[in-house]
């Protein structure tokens, strides 16, 4: 999916670097689907698209 395609708020994680760094961004957009997209390659890069419940599984298996 083109990132042009999106029209959301971005967010990037409060642990990245004010310079870029090795991050990625997220968003929820209208069709309970979460857009994740590399923060270097915003805003022509590429997207990439997973349902929410799915993305909040994977969230909540990260150890805190």
């Amino acid at each position: 999916m083109e990132a042009g395609r999106i029209r959301t708020t971005w967010r990037k994680s409060s642990h990245s670097s004010s310079n870029g760094g090795d991050c990625v961004e997220v968003a929820a957009t209208a069709s309970l689907r979460v857009a994740i997209r590399d923060s270097k390659a915003a805003p022509g890069g590429a997207v990439v698209t997973v349902n929410r419940a799915r993305f909040e599984d994977f969230i909540n298996s990260l150890p805190m």
